[in-house]
């Protein structure tokens, strides 16, 4: 347990970053599975680049790694231009 006064305050402030990070996440994976399972091009070429802006958010700020995020972007594309 945290006896220090900066490793309180380190542990109240990596609880509140794990939260705010996993809603993050979870809301772009709930993202991208509603494009992955979109039948209408063009409603999918209108969501995409909202998928695409949350993706590179979480990449931006090291939640995920620049390849996933790079990875992830390039198979959405590549679905959405198949449809």
């Amino acid at each position: 347990m945290a006896n220090h006064q900066s490793s309180k305050k380190r542990m109240r402030q990596e609880a509140k970053r794990r939260v705010h990070n996993r809603y993050y996440k979870k809301t772009t994976r709930t993202s991208i599975r509603q494009l992955r399972e979109m039948k209408e091009k063009t409603e999918a070429e209108q969501f995409l680049p909202k998928v695409i802006s949350m993706v590179d958010r979480l990449a931006k700020r090291g939640t995920w790694h620049a390849n996933k995020a790079s990875n992830l972007k390039s198979k959405l594309t590549r679905h959405v231009a198949s449809l």
